[in-house]
């Protein structure tokens, strides 16, 4: 057995003193890596000979990736080559289009940890026009209200949570609950900064995808993006332009859905409706659990499961889930278990729950008419009317904006409006998404969320459900349904 560490990501400065200290290297590309592993579907020599012929060949190298993606239609070779982003100066509004592209990883500027500075961006759109001041006006009005909540907020959090106070080192998870709901006053021009990284075939989605987006702060950081890795992968990254698909169908879609649908006719304004389940999902659960342990066709293992004895149904889903430790994903087999929601959420909650990529998400744009979301905190430190008074002025001139730009006019909305959210998911993903996000440190607004999502998923479908729950909370599900505590996973450090 051979195994080589190919390559992995180097910070530019690194590979730019490469360039500059040794002699002018051609290979300094991650298109040698897509080249090399493209070929060994119909290559015999070895993995790591093919990559050395690539890097000695950059250009026919090139030449074969584009014959490869664009002749032959295999875009998963671009999947190996994967790029680093800094994202720093654009809107919260911008970050969640730039975080709609599941095969990425993001890290993102915590609102709920770091003290905002009244940073915020200005649209295209806005400036030099009509509505700029008025712009200007509400959103400092907006910053303003935030640093006097946060004011009242802090020493609050502080007496609430006096045991935990008595430790220093739980003051800065103290003060970021102060922050966490300070920002909800906020609007969605804020500025943020994140950390990407993608690979080139999703990095080439996401460029088409912004090259024909309503907003122009949109469709600069696809053109910013394109312009950093232009030069660096030019074979592996083909289709950028704005094309009809993507830009006209979300205009028909719309034009058709208006001329169809009544205005707030037959509306829930329930926060979690569970819509749809998967029927007999527990049925489904075991008979998956059957079908991977045996040599049994699906339709034997359906049939044997409808007909089990309910302690004998327990004990397989028992069986499966015996050895889990916290840490430990949900059986594959959960994932023929699926739920879709409907939910109302304020964008501070949006903003966590977009974060679940596995699931499918589609929304709607915010939508005042849904009111806002208060933070408790707020209403017990007897700031609330103020707080509501910012958000009458902020929906005043959202809708004078609206009437000529409603794309644009989302920008002044706040962390507190809310929009709809239709959420796929299936169990095992929910597993996840309940241990992270009903976990007592857990955001409050998420955690109510996710927890009205297992309970209704728990009546649907107790058995596959057995064990979901919050982090904190695993350890007392656990002994529960076996009697007794499940083992705590240790990390194997380095010697």
């Amino acid at each position: 057995m051979r195994i080589h560490l190919a390559g992995y990501n180097l910070d530019t400065e690194v590979i730019e003193a490469l360039s500059q200290n040794g002699s002018k290297r051609q290979d300094i590309t991650p298109e040698t890596l897509s080249a090399a592993y493209a070929r060994i579907s119909r290559d015999a020599r070895p993995v790591d000979e093919l990559r050395a012929v690539a890097r000695a060949e950059v250009e026919k190298a090139r030449k074969s990736n584009r014959n490869i993606i664009f002749q032959m239609g295999h875009h998963s070779v671009a999947e190996h080559a994967v790029f680093n982003f800094d994202i720093l100066g654009v809107s919260r509004l911008a970050i969640e289009e730039i975080e709609k592209f599941r095969l990425a990883s993001y890290t993102e500027k915590s609102q709920r940890y770091q003290e905002l500075k009244d940073d915020f961006i200005i649209p295209d759109e806005i400036k030099g026009g009509k509505f700029e001041d008025l712009f200007i006006e509400t959103i400092k009005e907006q910053n303003a209200c935030y640093h006097r909540l946060f004011s009242k907020l802090k020493p609050y959090v502080f007496k609430k949570h006096h045991k935990l106070a008595l430790e220093e080192k739980n003051h800065r998870m103290i003060e970021g609950w102060a922050k966490e709901d300070a920002r909800y006053i906020v609007s969605l021009a804020t500025k943020g900064q994140l950390g990407q990284t993608i690979n080139a075939r999703s990095l080439e989605l996401l460029f088409r995808r912004f090259a024909s987006h309503e907003l122009t702060e949109v469709r600069k950081i696809g053109i910013q993006m394109y312009s950093a890795v232009e030069k660096v992968a030019p074979s592996i990254i083909l289709f950028t332009r704005a094309n009809d698909y993507d830009s006209k169908t979300p205009k028909e879609l719309k034009l058709l859905s208006a001329k169809l649908l009544k205005k707030g006719k037959g509306i829930s304004k329930k926060s979690v409706e569970l819509l749809n389940s998967t029927s007999n999902a527990d049925d489904i659960t075991i008979a998956s659990l059957l079908h991977s342990s045996s040599a049994s066709p699906f339709s034997d293992c359906l049939k044997t499961a409808k007909k089990l004895k309910a302690a004998e149904r327990k004990k397989i889903l028992k069986t499966a889930l015996n050895h889990m430790e916290l840490f430990d994903a949900a059986p594959r087999e959960f994932e023929y278990a699926n739920l879709t929601y409907n939910l109302i959420v304020s964008s501070a909650c949006f903003g966590q729950l977009k974060r679940h990529r596995i699931a499918s998400i589609t929304c709607q744009p915010y939508d005042p008419g849904l009111g806002v979301t208060v933070p408790e905190s707020i209403k017990e430190t007897k700031m609330d009317k103020e707080f509501i008074s910012v958000v009458d002025k902020t929906n005043d001139a959202f809708a004078k904006i609206a009437k000529k730009l409603p794309g644009t006019a989302q920008y002044i909305l706040t962390n507190s409006h809310r929009k709809r959210v239709l959420f796929g998911t299936n169990a095992r993903e929910l597993y996840h998404i309940s241990r992270l996000r009903e976990d007592w440190t857990a955001q409050w607004d998420i955690r109510e969320i996710t927890a009205r999502m297992t309970e209704l998923a728990r009546k649907k479908m107790p058995l596959t459900m057995l064990l979901v729950g919050g982090k904190d909370n695993y350890p007392a599900i656990y002994r529960k349904i076996f009697g007794r505590s499940p083992k705590i996973m240790q990390a194997e450090l380095p010697k």
